[in-house]
């Protein structure tokens, strides 16, 4: 799982890494806000993938398959409609989004170009969220690792030819993207078929009316899309103000982001293995495999932080030369390198307890976890220190992170009472 989420980043890398080699922080910027309303639009349908993989890891502990690929079916047929649905209002969408975003003209007319070929990758991503998400349910880590590394290459692969290859600049990342879900989501359906998915059984008429019905699963969906959405909004804000500063703050605050997401992805497969294990657990009511599982988890994601940290201190100025040979983009990234050292020690138990919330399907309490953290701490953290400027929001960042971590803590005894409870009643 660790694997699978570490392609990811590794593409957010390479994008990165084309951008910042072109003559201009203009593309990297473009490509920076670009991503950012993208990481909104698809990100703030992440429930899918979420939802289903703790809805799958219970259900599948009582041996039901049919009810396991039911779990699959409703959650694509919610992301169908939404990708429909995104497709028919791109227009407003793309309207209201850069109405929104700071940025020079020559970014923001960049942006534009890549907002509106990546937008046509909406049904294969949200599809593959569903797909990969069901796939982690049923403990498959070989298949979602193959699945995320034949999108991730693909994409690379396209990213290099249409930018090195045909001088496209930031319509061509887009383009590599669309190219590369759709890829993803024909092997994912060869996937499926390998696994005896039972197509033929499907009835769609009776599923959709089998979802509508099911008020409790859409529940989930939605409190997860709210905590989901909180959370992009935080890093949207980050970008934005980041841009406010100008085209060179822009572009090193994405090389620095890189950091952060690449650990966050390595991070998260803790996190998945979490979500499998909480959801067996919960399925069996069994609380000691529960504390046995954030044990085990939590003392090898925090080892990992350490590494990271460790890394990140040695080798930043490397790592920062590879991304940008832009002189004012690499001096200036350099100068808040302090920060990525700090994020992964801060940030590793957040990632932790959501997958614990995931796996236990507890999307109110992530939901109210989440709201509390980015309107009570991040937001008001960032006014207080504003005038630290560019500082001041990487400390506000940070925040965040703290913020998520105790805020999530704070319901684990109620988790484990409940589960007491239940195991008494069964």
């Amino acid at each position: 799982m660790i694997l699978a989420n570490l392609s990811t980043p590794i593409l957010g890398l390479v994008d990165t890494a084309v951008m910042g080699h072109l003559n201009s922080p203009i593309y990297l910027g473009a490509v920076a806000l670009g991503s950012m309303i993208f990481t909104f639009l698809f990100w703030g349908f992440g429930f899918l993938r979420m939802v289903t993989t703790g809805l799958t890891s219970q259900v599948s502990e009582h041996g039901n398959q049919q009810q396991t690929e039911s779990v699959l079916i409703q959650s694509a047929l919610l992301a169908s409609g939404i990708a429909v649905v995104l497709l028919l209002l791109q227009w407003p969408i793309a309207k209201m989004a850069f109405s929104l975003i700071d940025g020079s003209a020559d970014v923001l007319s960049q942006a534009e170009q890549y907002f509106y070929v990546r937008i046509w990758s909406a049904p294969a991503t949200l599809l593959n969220y569903a797909i990969m998400g069901w796939l982690i349910g049923n403990s498959a880590a070989r298949s979602a690792l193959a699945m995320a590394i034949v999108i991730n290459l693909t994409n690379i692969a396209f990213d290099l030819l249409f930018v090195n290859g045909f001088e496209m600049k930031a319509s061509g990342v887009a383009l590599a993207s669309v190219i590369a879900e759709l890829t993803g989501l024909i092997f994912a359906i060869y996937l499926l078929s390998k696994r005896d998915f039972q197509w033929r059984t499907v009835h769609l008429p009776q599923a959709i009316q089998q979802f509508v019905k099911q008020r409790h699963q859409l529940a989930i969906h939605g409190n997860f899309m709210l905590r989901t959405l909180c959370l992009i909004f935080s890093f949207a804000f980050f970008t934005n103000q980041g841009a406010q500063h100008g085209d060179v703050v822009l572009a090193a605050n994405m090389v620095l982001l890189n950091f952060i997401t690449f650990m966050a992805y390595v991070l998260d497969g803790f996190a998945n293995a979490t979500e499998v294990m909480t959801g067996k657990a919960i399925g069996r009511k069994d609380k000691a495999m529960l504390k046995a599982s954030l044990i085990m988890n939590g003392q090898w994601a925090l080892a990992v932080a350490a590494l990271f940290s460790l890394v990140y201190s040695v080798f930043h100025q490397n790592i920062i030369s590879m991304l940008t040979d832009i002189p004012a983009v690499a001096t200036f990234a350099e100068q808040y390198s302090i920060w990525i050292v700090i994020a992964p020690l801060l940030a590793v138990w957040s990632y932790l307890f959501d997958g614990l919330f995931v796996g236990a399907t507890l999307g109110k309490e992530m939901r109210n976890a989440m709201m509390f953290s980015v309107f009570i701490c991040y937001l008001p953290a960032w006014y207080l220190l504003r005038g630290y400027e560019n500082h001041g929001l990487w400390a506000a960042l940070m925040a965040l992170f703290i913020a998520r971590a105790v805020s999530q803590a704070a319901y684990l005894p109620s988790i484990f009472k409940n589960m007491a409870t239940q195991k008494k009643r069964g």
